[in-house]
C-alpha cells in the first residue's frame, strides 16, 4: 500500500501545523480553480458557493461522527453541523418531581371587634369578650375545605453550563494532494 494519502483524507497530527500537501481542517474557503481534485470529492458539503469557492471541514472545537444512520439514531449527512458547547436547563428538561411542604405559616385575618356581634365585620374571626379557658384542641384536626396554596422558594439562576466531554486538543488536517480515490 502506498504511503501517499488519498486526496480528501483527514489525518490527526500531534504537532502545530499542517504538513506539506495538507491543510488544517479549519473551515477555510478555497478556490475551486486551484483545487479541482479536492472540490470534485467534497463539493460544497462544508461551505462555499460552488461556483468559484468551496470550504474545508471545520473541526475546531468539533467532534467528527460517521455519516449514515446507526440503529436507533438519526441520519447524519456529510457536512452536517449540530450541537452546542453549553446549554441552559429549563424546568421541562428535569424529571417529574415534587417538593414537600412541611411548615406553612398561614395568616388569618381577624376582626378586633367582639365575637358576640351578630354580623362581625367582614365575617372574620374575632376576639372574645370574656376569658376563655377550654381544653386545647386535639392535634391534626381536619378543617374541611381548607386549602393552602403557595410556591416553594425559587432556586437556580439560568446560567448556561458546559456540556463538552473531556477533551485533548489535536490537529486535524486534510490532504489536498495525493492519490485520487477510486470508488468500489
Amino acid at each position: 500500500m502506498s504511503t501517499e494519502p488519498f486526496i480528501g483524507e483527514i489525518k490527526i497530527f500531534g504537532f502545530y501545523f499542517a504538513p506539506r500537501g495538507y491543510m488544517l481542517c479549519a473551515g477555510q474557503i478555497l478556490s475551486i480553480a486551484q483545487n479541482t481534485a479536492l472540490f470534485s470529492l467534497i463539493g460544497t458539503a462544508y461551505g462555499g458557493n460552488g461556483q468559484t469557492t468551496f470550504a474545508l471541514p471545520d473541526l475546531q472545537g468539533r467532534m467528527p461522527i460517521g455519516q449514515g444512520q446507526g440503529p436507533g439514531l438519526p441520519d447524519y449527512s456529510i457536512g452536517e453541523r449540530s450541537g452546542h458547547n453549553t446549554v441552559t436547563l429549563i424546568s421541562s428538561n428535569l424529571p417529574a418531581h415534587m417538593h414537600t411542604l412541611t411548615n406553612v405559616n398561614v395568616k388569618i385575618q381577624a376582626s378586633s371587634g367582639l365575637g358576640e356581634e351578630q354580623s362581625p365585620s367582614g365575617n372574620y374571626p374575632a376576639v372574645t369578650g370574656s376569658d376563655s379557658y377550654s381544653p386545647v384542641a386535639s392535634p391534626n384536626i381536619f378543617m374541611g375545605g381548607t386549602q393552602v396554596s403557595g410556591t416553594t422558594d425559587i432556586t437556580g439562576s439560568n446560567i448556561p453550563f458546559s456540556i463538552m466531554n473531556p477533551y485533548l486538543t489535536i490537529n486535524y488536517s486534510i490532504a489536498t494532494v495525493g492519490i485520487f480515490p477510486s470508488r468500489n
